[in-house]
């Protein structure tokens, strides 16, 4: 599903947008074809006359291949990873969502994990080590995790040339109209000296 527009700010795009790894539909795949070669094995080795058997003997299977298909197919689905101009997000679940939202100035190192396998598929974990009280977070199963890495790296080091591009021409800003203010009167010179003092101490 596409990630929802309106939860976007004022200037956040999207960058990458996607589900993951397509190798956690292998195993359902052979779920299902192992259910398509039972029911056609049931229906040669009963006699035509035990419908009911039949049918009793397929609603099994059918029922079976609910957890064991049908449930990580719609678990795959309904998984997304997307990469923002601020953000990496996760969400997952159909009725009950959580989700996982990784602002990019936050996000001290990014690691990528492969086993053989996974490096043959091109698929892998990214380990992301944030500040704050998220610590690491692991996103599971994506696609060209290496190129994904050095996106995010990317993208991360565009974040923190705009966010400390524009910190000091905000500050000029706010620092020009507080002055405004008080050459007009509105703020006192002890308000003046206070708001400029908390303003300095943030930039």
């Amino acid at each position: 599903m596409p990630f929802p527009p309106n939860l976007l700010t004022d200037d956040e795009s999207i960058i990458r947008e996607f589900r993951p790894h397509w190798r956690l539909l292998f195993i359902p795949l052979l779920w299902v074809i192992a259910a398509i070669a039972a029911i056609a094995l049931v229906h040669q080795l009963i006699p035509p006359d035990d419908t009911t058997i039949d049918l009793i003997t397929t609603a099994v299977i059918v029922l079976a291949l609910i957890p064991l298909a049908v449930s990580p197919l719609v678990t795959w689905w309904f998984t997304s990873y997307v990469l923002t101009t601020e953000r990496l997000i996760q969400r997952s679940g159909v009725v009950a969502r959580k989700g996982i939202d990784l602002p990019l100035e936050n996000v001290t190192n990014v690691l990528f994990e492969q086993n053989v396998v996974e490096r043959l598929l091109r698929s892998g974990d990214l380990l992301i080590e944030s500040a704050g009280e998220s610590g690491q977070s692991r996103f599971s199963d994506i696609p060209e995790p290496e190129e994904f890495q050095a996106l995010l790296n990317r993208t991360r080091e565009a974040r923190a040339g705009a966010v400390s591009g524009s910190a000091p021409k905000d500050a000029t800003a706010k620092l020009q109209t507080l002055a405004d203010l008080h050459r007009d009167g509105v703020l006192t010179d002890e308000e003046f000296a206070e708001k400029k003092q908390k303003l300095l101490d943030e930039i």
